[in-house]
């Protein structure tokens, strides 16, 4: 019997890093394939997703009060660096030691 060829469904969309759609060109070419289409399927066809375990970080809302001059410069800096006003809060929060230094006398 004839081994069946299935044709890819509709196009699927997420998002990634850059460094990963880099990985990808460079599979691509190495591996000789024409499109990215074919890396991601052979990428999915040969991962153990059984036996994966998916790292993830727990995310929770919080509420704080900020001053509205701190607002604006974070609003300001959001669009400056094409980020979102959470990641850079994140930076900052991962910034600040967990004590402040000691003072001399």
């Amino acid at each position: 019997m004839a081994k069946k060829t299935r044709k890819p469904s509709a196009p699927l969309t997420f998002d990634l890093p850059e460094s990963l759609i880099a990985r990808i060109e460079t599979c691509r070419r190495g591996h000789g394939f024409k499109t990215a289409s074919e890396v991601v399927r052979t990428a999915i066809a040969g991962f153990d997703f059984e036996g994966c375990q998916p790292a993830r970080d727990p995310h929770r809302q919080i509420s704080v009060r900020i001053v509205g001059d701190q607002r604006a410069m974070l609003k300001r800096y959001a669009r400056q660096k094409d980020a979102s006003i959470g990641e850079l809060l994140r930076l900052a929060l991962e910034s600040l030691p967990v004590r402040p230094a000691k003072r001399k006398k």
